[in-house]
This record gives structure tokens, sequence and C-alpha cells, in this order.
């Protein structure tokens, strides 16, 4: 368990895996050290280093990085996963954070720490509610995060884009625009980020009235018209919207419907009836233990729901076969006004970023999630928690859960065009400079990355290269079920 209250400050690329840590609150530096200590990061490290990326012929192979998840995910469902990851170069790196991970972990880093998404390409930015009902943008995936490197995030949504803009087929001088401009955007929100007061970086966020002043790109009519739908479109995303999409009401009783084997409901997977009695009382259970990590009005306020139904649910393309579950819970307003609550609940191990910086002081991984996503984003989940379950295969598992549909929404990122991928890059970049502000230090931070260009301009040269790196793993992996190594089918989504 890494010990978080040991300053350290780390520079290179031999940073130790016990290393990374946030800053701590007994260094309390002065503004002047804080942008000494980021220059010297800079002196060491320089801006122009994080261009490099060479795969090296000891390089890990990003199959068997794969095929060592599996090992611990339900058998039958990894197929549906390298059939999505298959699909396209973007799938692939969508679902590739670990053998990301491990080639970053031999780039150079600047050793300032923030807390670190640890999968943060473009698709796990979106909208959701807010507590107040307002819907924000902000990142949405937390499966990964820990304290780490700044830069790692960074050269992930750069080369996210890169990626995502090969496969819309723009040209060469439109995919450089695009990534620069988004690295840009994080430069220059983390200066603007450094000159803020604590408490006015903390509650900076971006909501549907200002996120298209967060762009320098000046959208057209039918880009703002399509900004609009999108969020009139997340805000039907809410618990109605998922009980008419998911339930079914059978003899007077509201059940989850089956769609296997996206989705399963706990009674199809129960072997009898006993069997099926044991995993309700055991989801109960789990219920209850989960409700102890809520704020005490919250529980409150989950007491007035009970637990009707729950099924296994696949979703996303790197998160297929880890164990998730919906949860459908009703309010008691009467027999003729359905109240419907859906909570998620998603199995948590180690990060993928834990074998190159350390293990999370969080000996349960749910709580590294939730700790994490509530140091990120703006706002979070009212029922955001976690829990520690015991399996009927005799194996302990972390999850953490949350609301499954609460306004949530993404980009459509298949069907952009060069303008809206540039727009949605800048405002993924100063969100993600947020997001590093609220945990890092990000006067030393903005110090390091300067005024000009230099840094932008590497972080785009590594996006190139590895997206070319990219596409050879994706031809890897369908040479792969092709030979029959690996086994891959793809469901309706």
């Amino acid at each position: 368990m890494v010990d978080r209250h040991a300053p350290t400050v780390v520079v290179g690329v031999d940073a130790s895996p016990t290393s990374v840590r946030l800053p701590e609150p007994e260094e309390r530096l002065t503004r002047e050290q804080r942008v000494r200590r980021g220059r010297a990061a800079r002196a060491e490290v320089p801006r122009s280093s994080h261009g490099e990326f060479t795969a090296g012929p000891d390089r890990p192979d990003p199959l068997a990085l794969l095929e060592r998840q599996g090992l611990t995910r339900v058998p039958e469902l990894l197929p549906i996963r390298y059939g999505r990851m298959a699909s396209s170069p973007f799938a692939f790196f969508r679902g590739a954070a670990s053998p990301m991970a491990s080639d970053l972990a031999r780039t150079p880093r600047s050793g300032l720490v923030v807390q670190a998404c640890g999968d943060a390409h473009l698709a796990n930015f979106g909208v959701f509610a807010s507590p107040e009902r307002n819907l924000v943008f902000d990142i949405n995936d937390f499966d990964e995060t820990l304290p780490g490197p700044w830069e790692w995030d960074v050269k992930r949504l750069a080369t996210s884009l890169e990626v995502a803009a090969r496969s819309n087929g723009f040209a060469p001088r439109e995919r450089h625009s695009i990534v620069l401009a988004a690295v840009a955007a994080y430069r220059r929100a983390m200066r603007g980020f450094a000159e803020m007061d604590t408490l006015d970086v903390w509650y900076a966020h971006a909501n549907a009235d200002t996120i298209t002043s967060l762009t320098d790109v000046r959208l057209g009519k039918t880009q703002r018209k399509a900004v609009e739908r999108a969020g009139r479109k997340a805000r039907t995303k809410d618990n109605l919207g998922a009980l008419r999409r998911f339930a079914v009401i059978e003899d007077g009783v509201v059940r989850l419907r089956a769609d296997p084997p996206l989705i399963v409901p706990v009674r199809d997977l129960a072997a009898g009836a006993a069997d099926l009695d044991a995993l309700e009382q055991q989801l109960r259970e789990v219920l209850l233990t989960y409700r102890g990590t809520l704020e005490p009005e919250r529980r409150v306020l989950l007491d007035q729901f009970r637990l009707v139904d729950t099924a296994r649910k696949v979703v996303g393309v790197g998160s297929v076969g880890t164990r998730e579950w919906m949860l459908l819970l009703l309010g008691d307003d009467g027999e003729d006004d359905v109240d419907p609550l859906f909570l998620q609940a998603k199995e948590a191990g180690p990060s993928v970023l834990e074998e190159f910086v350390g293990a999370s002081e969080f000996e349960n991984s749910g709580q590294r999630v939730v700790v994490g996503q509530r140091l990120m984003q703006a706002v979070s989940d009212i029922f955001l928690g976690w829990v520690r379950v015991d399996g009927p295969d005799g194996r302990t598992r972390d999850f953490h859960l949350r609301q499954l549909r609460d306004w949530k929404g993404s980009a459509q990122v298949e069907t952009m065009i060069p303008e809206t991928m540039q727009a949605y890059g800048e405002v993924c970049g100063w969100t993600l400079a947020r997001a590093h502000a609220r945990s890092g230090d990000r006067i030393a931070v903005a110090a390091y990355l300067g005024s000009n260009e230099a840094f932008d301009v590497a972080v785009r040269a590594f996006a190139s290269s590895y997206a070319d790196q990219n596409e050879r793993d994706h031809q890897q992996l369908v040479g792969a079920i092709a030979s029959g190594r690996i086994l891959a089918e793809t469901p309706p989504s």
C-alpha cells in the first residue's frame, strides 16, 4: 500500500512503482517555489522529449496483456470484448488501456503528479446531470483512476483524437490541427487555472450554456443545432426512460427485460429456485453494505426504494467481461405511479496504472474509483458508492455503484466532421486540465508547459506515432481472431 504521507518528487523515466503520489498538505510551497519546481522539471525532462515513442524489441505483447486481463473476467463474455475491439482501430484503442499504460511507462515523465484518469480517451467524456439538475460536461469513466503522471492522460486523449480522426478519413493536416488544438486547450486552461484561487478552480465546470465558449472553433448553425439536440437527448436518458427501455411488466410485476448476452436477469443466471433465493439475498446484502458508504442524507433517500430485480449487463468496450449489474429499485408511490431508480454496480479491479506507479492507497478498488471520481469531477452522482462482495465462486470482488442513466450522453465520434471534432477535443482538453488542477500542483504544471507550443507539438508527434502502433496492434488482434488464437463475436450493440 502506498504511503501518501511521504513527500517525493521524481523526475525522468526511471521513477519507481512506489513513487507516484499526490502533493502532500504539509508541502506548503510558495507560488515562486512551485513555478521553479515546474521549470526545474522542464529542464530535466524537456517538453520536446514527450514526442518520443519507440516500441522496441522488448515491448510486451499487447494481446498477451489483454488476455491477462481476461483471466479475472467472465469467460463467456470475452469473445464480445474482442469482437468489439476488432471492429476498428478506434474501438481497439478504447479497449487497450492496459497496453498503452505499459507503453507510457517507458516514456519520459515530468514527476508532477495529479489524480489521473488512466483512460482519458475522447469517448470517456460526456454530459450528465448535476445534483442541481443542470447538464454538465465532464470525464465520465474512472475505472483506471490513480495518482499518476498528468502527461499520460494528455497523451491518451491526444492519441484518441488522432485515431478517431483517421477512422473518420480526415486528411493529415486536419488531424494535426485537431490534436494540436486539444493539447493547446489543455495547456492554456492549466495556465489559466494556475492564476485562479483554489476554490474557483474547485467550482469550475462546463455546462450546456458555456461549453461552446471553451473552443476557438466557430461552429456553424448545423453544428450548434447538433449540440442542442444532443443536450435534449441526454435529458431523456433518465430513470423513467431506462424503465421503458430495460423493463417490462409481467403479471403486474415490474421485471428487467432479458436481452442475452448483453442483459441477463439474475433469475436466468440461477441454477434453480434455491440458488435464485441465495443470489437475491446476497444482492440485498450488497445493497445494504453499499448503503453504508453513502452520506447519511443519501441513505435516507435510498431507503425510500426497494430492490425488485437485477441483471448482468454488458457495456462499453474495454469493460466487457467485468461483472456489471443493473439494479432496478422502485419507490412506494402507489400502484399506478411507477417510481424507478436504476443503479449500476460495476466491478473494480486494480488500475492498469498500478503496475507502473504503485498500488492504490485504498484496499477496496471500488473506493479507489469513487474517491478518484470525486477528485476529478466538478460534480458527481449522488448515489456514488462502493462495496466488497464475497461471490458464489468464493472469490472476493470490489464494485462501485452509481446511477445507470441520469441525463448521460456522449458524442457520436463516428459522425463528426473535422471542425466538430476539433471543438470537441478542445472542450475535452479544458475539462482534463480542470480535473488535474483540482488535485495536482497546477502552478508547477503550468510552469512546465510554458506559453509556447513546444509541448503541444511534441504530443502531436507522439499521437501520430502511437496511432501507427495502435493500427499494428489492431491488425494483430484481427489476425489472432482469424487464426483461431482468440475467439470473437459481435452481438448487436
